[in-house]
C-alpha cells in the first residue's frame, strides 16, 4: 500500500518524507487556503520534496475550465497529478488528459458506480471518502471494498486511493480490502508508530541498560 499524506503544509511533508514512509501528497483548495500560501508557489515547492504524484485540484467547474487550470498545474513539475471532481465534466477532462498521459485523480466519489464511471474514463486515481461517507449514514470501508470487487472483476488499472481516513482502523480495514493507497492526514500517519506496548518497551529496555553503567 502506497501512503499519501493530505496536507499542504511544507514541514510536515518534509517530517513524513524523511521516514521513507511518503509516496505521494494530496491537496485540495481548503488545504491550500488552510495554509495560507501561494497555490502555484506551495505545489511546486512540495512537488520538489516528494517524487511521488502530487495532487493539485482545479476549482473550474466546466471542461474547457478545467482543461485551462490543468495546462498551468502540470507545468509545474512531472509529479503533478490533475484533481477532477466525479462530474460529467471532469470525467470529460479525465478522459481528456490521461489520454495525454497526464496523471488524475478522480476525487468526491460517494459511490461504487461512480468509481467505475472514473476507471473508464481512465482515472490514474479515484478518491472514495470514507470518514465523509460515515458521517452521512453510509459505511466507507464497504464502498472500498465494492470498488476492489469490481474493479477486479475488470481488471481497472486505476488505483483506488482510500480518503478522508480518520484514524488507524480506517487504515487497517483498507489494507485488508487492498486499497491501493491511503491519503491521511500527518497525524493520522504519526498515530500510526504509537503502540503502548512500544512505549513500555522502550522504558524497560533504558531502565535496564542504565543500571549497567555502560555507554555506546
Amino acid at each position: 500500500m502506497k501512503f499519501f499524506v493530505d496536507t499542504a503544509e511544507i514541514a510536515d511533508i518534509k517530517e513524513l518524507a524523511d521516514t521513507g514512509l511518503l509516496d505521494g501528497v494530496t491537496t485540495n483548495p481548503s488545504l491550500i487556503a488552510k495554509s495560507g500560501r501561494d497555490f502555484m508557489e506551495v505545489t511546486k515547492e512540495i512537488c520538489e520534496i516528494v517524487d511521488g504524484p502530487v495532487s493539485a485540484e482545479v476549482v473550474a467547474l466546466d471542461h474547457a475550465g478545467m482543461m485551462r487550470e490543468a495546462e498551468i498545474l502540470r507545468k509545474i513539475a512531472d509529479n503533478v497529478c490533475i484533481k477532477v471532481p466525479l462530474t460529467v465534466d471532469g470525467l470529460k477532462t479525465c478522459k481528456a488528459l490521461t489520454s495525454d498521459g497526464t496523471m488524475v485523480n478522480v476525487t468526491l466519489c460517494f459511490s461504487a458506480n461512480q468509481a467505475l464511471l472514473a476507471a473508464k474514463a481512465g482515472a490514474s486515481f479515484i478518491s472514495p471518502f470514507i470518514g465523509r461517507h460515515d458521517d452521512n449514514g453510509f459505511d466507507g470501508i464497504q464502498l472500498i471494498e465494492d470498488i476492489r470487487v469490481i474493479y477486479d472483476n475488470y481488471a481497472f488499472e486505476t488505483e483506488i486511493l482510500a480518503a478522508s481516513i480518520r484514524h488507524p482502523i480506517h487504515l487497517l480495514q483498507c489494507a485488508k480490502i487492498g486499497a491501493d493507497v491511503a491519503t491521511m492526514p500527518p497525524k493520522v500517519i504519526l498515530s500510526l508508530f504509537k503502540h503502548v506496548l512500544t512505549d513500555k518497551g522502550i522504558e524497560g529496555f533504558l531502565a535496564d541498560w542504565a543500571k549497567t553503567g555502560q555507554s555506546i
